[in-house]
C-alpha cells in the first residue's frame, strides 16, 4: 500500500478520504464509508470520533479511554472489506462484513465482524455487531 494512502485502504490520501469524515460525520454517504472511517479512527486512537459514530444506544461512553489506549498500543496492519448489504445513500441500514489486521504483542491479530450500521439522525453510525 503507497503511504500516502488512507489507512482505510483507499487509493486517495486520508485529507480527501477518511479525514473528511473525522471533520464532518455527515461526509460518511454509506454504511462503508462510515466503516472505514471508523477503522481509521482505531489506528490514530480518536476515541472522539470512535463515540461520535456510535449509535447512541449502544455507545461504550465509559469504556472511551480504554479503547483510545488499546487502539494506539496495537500495530494497524490493514482493512479488508469483504462485503456489505444494503448501507447506499438511499438505506437507512446496512451491514459490513470486515476483517482488521493487527499486531499486538507481537503476534498477528484480526477482527473479523459483520458490522450493523444505521441513519441516526440523519448520519451513518455503527449499532453492533450482527447476530449469526
Amino acid at each position: 500500500m503507497n503511504s500516502n494512502n488512507c489507512p482505510c485502504g483507499r487509493v486517495k490520501p486520508y485529507e480527501s478520504c477518511c479525514g473528511i469524515m473525522h471533520q464532518d460525520i455527515s461526509m460518511a454517504k454509506t454504511a462503508e464509508d462510515l466503516m472505514r472511517s471508523r477503522y481509521v479512527a482505531f489506528t490514530k486512537g480518536d476515541g472522539d470520533y470512535l463515540m461520535q459514530s456510535h449509535h447512541s444506544s449502544t455507545r461504550p461512553n465509559p469504556e472511551k479511554e480504554e479503547i483510545e489506549k488499546w487502539a494506539k498500543s496495537v500495530k494497524w496492519k490493514g482493512l479488508e472489506v469483504i462485503g456489505s448489504t444494503k448501507g447506499t445513500e438511499n438505506d437507512t441500514e446496512g451491514t459490513v462484513e470486515f476483517k482488521a489486521f493487527f499486531k499486538e504483542l507481537g503476534r498477528k491479530k484480526v477482527i473479523h465482524e459483520n458490522s450493523k450500521f444505521v441513519l441516526e439522525y440523519g448520519v451513518w453510525v455503527y449499532l453492533g455487531k450482527v447476530n449469526t
